[in-house]
């Protein structure tokens, strides 16, 4: 397949879904929003992956790319490509499809358990099992979930933690690519956000929680191949 990332800060980059896309022999390209804003012809990928960052979907005035690169998603999502949201992602992918993005009651940020929505087992693209997961988390804004699209889960702190769209469109706003680097530099380019919140952990209780990050990658690489198994058929 042919990938192609959009990543808006440095250290918000693919994580282990690198890994899958080299074990599976695909290629990938990337329109890296800090550097460039070459966005390619939305017919010459399959599969388009959104990363997170700091910013915020409503702020176009202070990144002016944004608009152009909501255009690139709408695109990509009306020529029925397989889109995936991380985190910012996810809210681009809901505003893109109508929704309101806001602040959270709360920010979240560490490692929480999200509960997983039963799916009718004719619309379980993903095939999650599990009823309950723990996964790594760093946001403070949510969305509205879209028009016609599937509630996957929530979390105690946050009504609208993944939702699928036309069986192809997934939203995630959790971090299921992490690894110990990743995690590291987040930390590095976001320390001061790890304050006294509810829901939002210091460095140690991250670092120490670090034996979440094999199950949250084993899930990422069930969720890719479950969304682009058809693809490859």
């Amino acid at each position: 397949m042919k990938i192609h990332c959009f990543q808006h800060v440095h250290f918000e980059d693919l994580g282990c879904i690198d890994n899958w896309i080299t074990m599976n022999r695909h290629s990938i390209n990337y329109t890296r929003f800090y550097e460039n804003h070459k966005i390619p012809n939305i017919v010459d990928f399959d599969l388009l992956i959104i990363l997170g960052g700091p910013m915020s979907v409503n702020e176009e005035e202070k990144y002016n790319w944004l608009k152009t690169e909501k255009i690139a998603i709408k695109e990509a999502i009306e020529k029925n490509k397989i889109v995936i949201g991380i985190c910012l992602g996810s809210q681009l992918i809901a505003n893109v499809l109508g929704e309101e993005v806001y602040k959270n009651s709360e920010k979240e940020i560490g490692w929480f358990d999200i509960n997983l929505i039963e799916q009718k087992e004719s619309e379980n693209t993903l095939n999650l099992k599990e009823k309950r997961l723990k996964v790594f988390h760093w946001h403070g804004e949510t969305y509205k979930l879209p028009e016609n699209s599937n509630h996957l889960a929530y979390s105690e702190c946050c009504e609208n933690q993944a939702f699928l769209y036309n069986k192809r469109i997934l939203g995630l706003q959790f971090h299921l690519e992490v690894t110990l680097k990743s995690i590291a530099t987040m930390i590095e380019n976001g320390r001061n956000e790890l304050n006294s919140g509810k829901y939002i952990q210091l460095e140690n209780e991250i670092l120490e929680q670090a034996e979440y990050i094999e199950s949250n990658n084993k899930l990422m690489f069930q969720i890719l191949d479950n969304l682009t198994k058809k693809s490859l058929q």
